[in-house]
C-alpha cells in the first residue's frame, strides 16, 4: 500500500510541476489569464474556444441542434465529426463548471490540467516500468510534458495534448500485454484514447509498439505471442471506439480538400536548435525537454552499471524515432500517409517519451556518475554546436541551456551524497520549471506576432451575443452574428444560425454552394464565412443580420465594411432593435441588427424534376435559385439610380467604394483567401461607378445591381407556396406545407451527405436539401432526418468489439498476477520473498528463489540510492 501512496504522490508532484511552469511562463509574458496579451491564436480561437462554447451550450441546453446536427454553423452541419474531433476528450466537459463569458479561461485550464495528466501519467509509467527514485520520475514525467512541442505547438491545439496523455498510457497497456494481465482494461484504455483524439493517439500507438518491441528485444524472450495479444488488444479498442471513428472518418471525406503540401525535411541545425530551450519554430520539431532529462538520455551509453544491450537498444531507439521524422516514407507512416498542412512534425511528443524513458533506463539502475555525465555532457555539447548555424537559437536560448545543464550535473552529483539528495532533487525541478516555464514566455510572445489572433471573451462578444439573443426567432427565420467576424465560428461562440464554420470537416459542397453564390472564405476553403447579401439571406431564411455600428452620420450609417441607407438600419421609431440608439449623429458602441424584410421560410416548394446548374456569375447563380431576374448586371459599372450595388471581385485585395462613399475591405487571394461579395451602398447618382484600390483580378460582370421590388415580388411569391409551419429538432425537420400542386420541397440548408427525407436519401437542389413531394388537396408535411455516415456501421463495430471482447475474457482463464516473464519461468510475487513456477507444474511445487536482477533484468530492481 505504501508503495502505490508514494506513487501516487510522485504522479501528483509531477503534475504540480509542469502546472507551475506553464503558469509561470503564461504569467511573465502576461499572457491570458494573467495578463492583456491573447493567447488564442491561429485554431485555439478560431476553432477550439468556439466548439469548447458549444459544448457549454448542449451541456446546458441551450444548444440550436444536438450531437448529430449543429443548426448553428454552415447553415446546418454534421456535428459527430467535429465532436469526435474536437471534443470527446473526458477533459472537455469541464467546460461546464463555468460560466459561459469565461469560456476561454475554461479552455486555459483545460489545457493546463492535460499537460499535468500527461505528466502524471508518465511518472506513473515509469514506476510502473521499473523501481527508482520517485523524486526522479516525477522530474522526468513533468519534462516529457513540458516538451517544446507541447509548450509551443500543442498548447494552442488542445486536442493535440490528449495523445501527450494517451502515450504513457498505451506504453502502460503494453506493459500489461506483456505480462498478460488487465486484458479487459487494455482495450478500453485503448478506446478512450482514439476517442479522445484519433489522430495523436494513432502515433502514440505506433510509439508504444515500437517502445513494447524494444522491451521484448531486451529481455531476449520470443515475442510473437505478446505482439499478437498487443494487435488485439488495440483492434479490440480501437473497434470499441468505432462509433466516432468511423463518422469521423467519413466526415474528413466528405471535407472541402484544403491545402495539400508536400514534406521538406528540416535542416539539422535546425532541427539541433530545437533542442534547446526558448526557441520557437512552426516547421521544425520541437524536441526540447528539460536539460536535466537530456543529460540523462545522453549519459545512457556510458553508464556502465546499465547492461549493454539495454544501453544500445533504447539509444538506438531514440536515432531511430529521429530520424524518422525527416525521412519521407516514415513521415508519411507518422501521419496518417498525408503531410499536415501546417506543423508537419506532430509525432515529436513521442520522441520526447522515448527519450524520458531512455533517462528512466539510466536512472532505474542508479544515478550516473563522473564517467556517464562527462559523455551526456559532450553529447549535448555537440548537439549545441551543430545548432549555431540555425537562425532560430538565440543567445538567451544559449544561456538557459548552459544554466540548466549546469544545474542537472551539479544536481545528479548532490543526489548521489548522502544527505543531499533533496537538495538535488530540488535543484533539479527548479532547473526544469525554469527553462520550461521561460520557453512557454518565448512562445506566448512569438505566437500573436507570426500567428492570426483573436481576442479573449470581452464587451464585443457581450454586444454581439445580446444582439444576437434579441433577434433570435429560430426556426421561423436564422439571425446571422454578421460582419466583420469575431472568429471563423461567431455562431458556435456567440450564437445565432449563420454561414460562417471553420473545421477540418467543413462540408465541400457547402464550401462550394455558397461559393457559386459569391461567398467567400480562409484556409483554402475550410473557413467559410458569413454572406452578407439581401437574397442568399432571403434565400437562407436569414430574418435578422448583425451588423458592428460605428457611426451614424446625417442619412447614413457606416458599418466598418457596409454603408447602409439609414431606413434599413434603423426600425419606425428610429431605434436599432434591442440597443435603444436614437435619431441623430450618436456614435454606436455596440453592433447593430438589420432586419431582413423579404425572407424566406426554411422549407419552399420550387417546380418539380428542375436540375440547377451554376454558372461563373455568382449574381446569376442566385437568381437561378431564387427563380427571378432581380439583378442588372451593367456593362459599363454604373447602376441605375435607387438600385443597391454589390461588387464580386473573389481575387482581388484592397478596398472599393461607390462614388464617394466609404471604401469597403476585399481581402482576396485565391485559392487561400477568396473575397465575399460585399455591398458598397445604394446608387443615388446617376453615372456613379465603382473605384478599387488594390491588387488582385477583377472578373467581368463583378458590379451587381440589386432591384429591391423584384426581390420582394420573388420572396411573395415562393412564400404564398412555402410552408407555413417548421418544426426543427437536434436530427431532423417536418414541415408542413399547404395545398398546392406537386413540386419540390427545398430545405434551406446544404445537403451533406447523411440526410434523408421521407424515408430515403435527400435529393439535391442547388446544393440543398430537397425531397419531391406529391401534389396535395389538403395540408400535410414532409419529413427529413440526419444521420451521419458511418453512425450505424460504427455503432455495428463497436457492438461486435464489446462482445468479442467479453466473450474472450469469458472464455479464458483468469491469469495470475504476473509480475514479469523471464525465459522459461512465471516471476510472481508472494509474502515477503519472490517465489518461480515451472509452467505446467502445480502451485505445490514453489520453491524460494534468490535471483539477482543482474541475472535476470526483467525484474524490477531496487532504488538505487537517492531520492
Amino acid at each position: 500500500m505504501q508503495r502505490y501512496v508514494s506513487r501516487t504522490w510522485a504522479c501528483a508532484l509531477a503534475g504540480l510541476l509542469t502546472a507551475l511552469a506553464v503558469c509561470a511562463g503564461d504569467a511573465a509574458a502576461r499572457t491570458f489569464p494573467f495578463g492583456p496579451r491573447t493567447r488564442a491564436v491561429n485554431d485555439l480561437g478560431n476553432q477550439f474556444v468556439p466548439f469548447h462554447a458549444h459544448l457549454w451550450d448542449l451541456l446546458h441546453g441551450r444548444a440550436d441542434g444536438g450531437l448529430l446536427l449543429n443548426w448553428r454553423s454552415g447553415y446546418g452541419t454534421s456535428f459527430l465529426p467535429d465532436l469526435g474531433t474536437y471534443l470527446t476528450s473526458p477533459f472537455s466537459v469541464l467546460v461546464g463548471l463555468f460560466p459561459r463569458d469565461d469560456i476561454d479561461l475554461a479552455v486555459y485550464v483545460i489545457t493546463v490540467a492535460k499537460m499535468a495528466a500527461a505528466a502524471a501519467a508518465m511518472t506513473g509509467l515509469l514506476l510502473a516500468l521499473r523501481t527508482g527514485s520517485r523524486w526522479g520520475a516525477a522530474v522526468l514525467g513533468a519534462s516529457y510534458a513540458l516538451c517544446g512541442w507541447s509548450v509551443v505547438e500543442a498548447s494552442y491545439n488542445p486536442m493535440w495534448l490528449d495523445g501527450l496523455i494517451a502515450f504513457p498510457l498505451l506504453c502502460l497497456v503494453g506493459a500489461w500485454v506483456r505480462d498478460g494481465r488487465r486484458p479487459v482494461l487494455g482495450p478500453v484504455v485503448v478506446a478512450v484514447a482514439w476517442v479522445a483524439n484519433f489522430y495523436t493517439a494513432y502515433m502514440a500507438t505506433i510509439g508504444a509498439a515500437l517502445v513494447l518491441m524494444v522491451v521484448l528485444l531486451i529481455r531476449g524472450v520470443p515475442g510473437w505471442r505478446v505482439l499478437g495479444r498487443a494487435a488485439r488488444t488495440v483492434l479490440l479498442g480501437v473497434g470499441l471506439a468505432a462509433p466516432v471513428l468511423v463518422p469521423v472518418f467519413l466526415g474528413s471525406r466528405h471535407a472541402y480538400p484544403g491545402w495539400t503540401r508536400e514534406f521538406a525535411p528540416a535542416g539539422w541545425a535546425d532541427v539541433a536548435a530545437r533542442a534547446l530551450p526558448a526557441t520557437y519554430g512552426f516547421f521544425t520539431p520541437a524536441v526540447f525537454l528539460g536539460t536535466g532529462a537530456l543529460l540523462l538520455a545522453a549519459a545512457l551509453p556510458f553508464h556502465r552499471r546499465v547492461p549493454a544491450r539495454e544501453r544500445w537498444v533504447w539509444t538506438g531507439l531514440v536515432v531511430a524515432v529521429l530520424l524518422s521524422a525527416q525521412w519521407e516514407p516514415t513521415h508519411l507512416v507518422w501521419h496518417v500517409f498525408a503531410t499536415p498542412n501546417g506543423s508537419p512534425y506532430r509525432q515529436t511528443f513521442v520522441l520526447a517519451g522515448v527519450v524520458v524513458l531512455t533517462a528512466w533506463t539510466a536512472v532505474s539502475y542508479g544515478w550516473p556518475g563522473w564517467r556517464a555525465l562527462g559523455g551526456g555532457v559532450a553529447v549535448l555539447g555537440v548537439v549545441a554546436a551543430g545548432a549555431a548555424p540555425s537562425d532560430l537559437v538565440t543567445a538567451w536560448a544559449y544561456g538557459l541551456f548552459a544554466a540548466g545543464l549546469a544545474a542537472a550535473v551539479g544536481a545528479v552529483l548532490l543526489i548521489r551524497r548522502p544527505g543531499y539528495a533533496v537538495v538535488g532533487a530540488a535543484l533539479l525541478s527548479g532547473a526544469l520549471v525554469g527553462q520550461a516555464a521561460a520557453t512557454t514566455a518565448h512562445a506566448d510572445r512569438e505566437r500573436p506576432a507570426r500567428l492570426d489572433d483573436y481576442p479573449a471573451w470581452g464587451a464585443p462578444h457581450e454586444a454581439r451575443a445580446a444582439a444576437v439573443a434579441g433577434s433570435d426567432g429560430w426556426p421561423r427565420h436564422r439571425t446571422d452574428p454578421g460582419r466583420p467576424q469575431l472568429t471563423g465560428n461567431d455562431p458556435l461562440l456567440v450564437g445565432g444560425q449563420g454561414a460562417a464554420y471553420y473545421s477540418s470537416h467543413t462540408p465541400a459542397v457547402l464550401t462550394r454552394t455558397l461559393a457559386a453564390l459569391g461567398g467567400g472564405w480562409t484556409s483554402n476553403g475550410r473557413s467559410v464565412q458569413s454572406l452578407d447579401n439581401p437574397v442568399t439571406d432571403a434565400l437562407f431564411a436569414v430574418g435578422a443580420r448583425v451588423r458592428g455600428a460605428d457611426l451614424v452620420r446625417g442619412q447614413e450609417v457606416l458599418r466598418g465594411q457596409d454603408v447602409l441607407r439609414r431606413e434599413e438600419v434603423l426600425g419606425r421609431d428610429g431605434v436599432l432593435p434591442g440597443q435603444g440608439v436614437p435619431r441623430g449623429p450618436e456614435v454606436l458602441r455596440g453592433p447593430g441588427v438589420l432586419p431582413r424584410e423579404h425572407v424566406l421560410p426554411l422549407v419552399t416548394l420550387r417546380p418539380p424534376g428542375r436540375e440547377l446548374r451554376y454558372g461563373a456569375s455568382p449574381f446569376r447563380n442566385q437568381e437561378l435559385l431564387l427563380g427571378s431576374r432581380v439583378y442588372d448586371l451593367p456593362a459599363d459599372g454604373a447602376c441605375p439610380v435607387g438600385s443597391d450595388v454589390h461588387l464580386w471581385a473573389p481575387d482581388f485585395s484592397g478596398t472599393a467604394r461607390l462614388g464617394a462613399g466609404a471604401p469597403v475591405r476585399l481581402s482576396g487571394g485565391l485559392p487561400k483567401r477568396r473575397a465575399a461579395m460585399v455591398p458598397l451602398g445604394t446608387q443615388r447618382t446617376a453615372g456613379v461607378r465603382v473605384t478599387l484600390d488594390g491588387r488582385g483580378a477583377v472578373p467581368p460582370g463583378s458590379v451587381g445591381c440589386l432591384d429591391r421590388a423584384r426581390l420582394a415580388k420573388a420572396v411573395a411569391r415562393l412564400k404564398a407556396t412555402g410552408a407555413v409551419a417548421v418544426h426543427v429538432t437536434a436530427d431532423g425537420v417536418r414541415a408542413d406545407l399547404p395545398p398546392g400542386p406537386r413540386g419540390t420541397a427545398v430545405l434551406a440548408a446544404p445537403r451533406i451527405a447523411g440526410w434523408r427525407c421521407e424515408g430515403r436519401p435527400a435529393g439535391s437542389y442547388g446544393g440543398l436539401v430537397a425531397v419531391d413531394v406529391a401534389a396535395r388537396t389538403a395540408p400535410s408535411s414532409v419529413e427529413c432526418a440526419f444521420r451521419p455516415p458511418g453512425l450505424r456501421a460504427g455503432t455495428g463495430v463497436g457492438a461486435a468489439a464489446l462482445a468479442a471482447l467479453v466473450l474472450w475474457r469469458a472464455g479464458s482463464r483468469g491469469p495470475g498476477r504476473l509480475v514479469a516473464r523471464a525465459p522459461g519461468r512465471l516471476m510472481t510475487r508472494a509474502p515477503g520473498r519472490l517465489v518461480a513456477r515451472a509452467p505446467g507444474r502445480g502451485a505445490g511445487r514453489l520453491r524460494d528463489t534468490k535471483t539477482s536482477s543482474a541475472q535476470h533484468p526483467s525484474v524490477a530492481r531496487p532504488p538505487a540510492g537517492g531520492a
